[in-house]
């Protein structure tokens, strides 16, 4: 099995995190952050993955902390189930459509980080969460997990939507970029490693 944990305590955050690449989209999220909770349970289901994170972290403050931790120990997770990354495609490319919203991600599971993000939003908050929570999210995922991510909202005028949008298509091309390919012998590199 392609499955990871982690156990990580800070100052301000303390996390139990599991991830299993070859789940079912089972999801048990308690973060203290609810629309959070929100984006990871629809990324779990649509990239048919399981994942169960509990996270206590300093929410009277803000949901900076909590949410940038999470994405840390996600990434890190995810490299770690992904393993020596034989026989996987290495590439996803997902479009989402949600009512008025279009949303793109592109994934290369490079072990290159890099963020690019061309995402506006018309609110600054969704209910109590920041939008540009978002972006940090996106980018120590990015960065933990060692992987090229591209996030395009082409348009869009609910905010909620957008971000949704986003997530699923995040789910959808990571489930793609992980998923193994016969045809693939070793990884897919002409440098012989990932």
């Amino acid at each position: 099995m392609r499955s990871s944990q982690i156990y990580r305590k800070t100052g301000e955050t303390e996390i139990e995190l599991e991830f299993n690449i070859d789940g079912q989209g089972i999801a048990n999220i308690d973060t203290g952050v609810p629309f959070l909770n929100h984006m990871l349970d629809l990324f779990t289901k649509h990239g048919h993955f399981d994942l169960t994170v509990k996270a206590v972290g300093d929410i009277d403050v803000d949901y900076h902390h909590t949410t940038e931790d999470i994405a840390i120990c996600l990434g890190q997770v995810l490299r770690e189930a992904l393993g020596d990354k034989k026989g996987i495609k290495r590439y996803g490319n997902s479009f989402v459509p949600m009512d008025e919203t279009l949303a793109q991600v592109v994934i290369d599971l490079s072990n290159r980080p890099h963020l690019e993000y061309r995402a506006q939003y018309p609110s600054q908050q969704v209910g109590q969460f920041p939008t540009e929570l978002v972006h940090e999210f996106m980018w120590k995922l990015a960065l933990e997990a060692r992987m090229n991510l591209h996030i395009i909202l082409h348009y869009g005028y609910n905010t909620h939507h957008m971000i949704e949008a986003i997530f699923k298509a995040l789910a959808r091309a990571l489930d793609e970029a992980t998923s193994i390919d016969p045809r693939v012998k070793g990884v897919p590199s002409t440098k012989g490693m990932l």
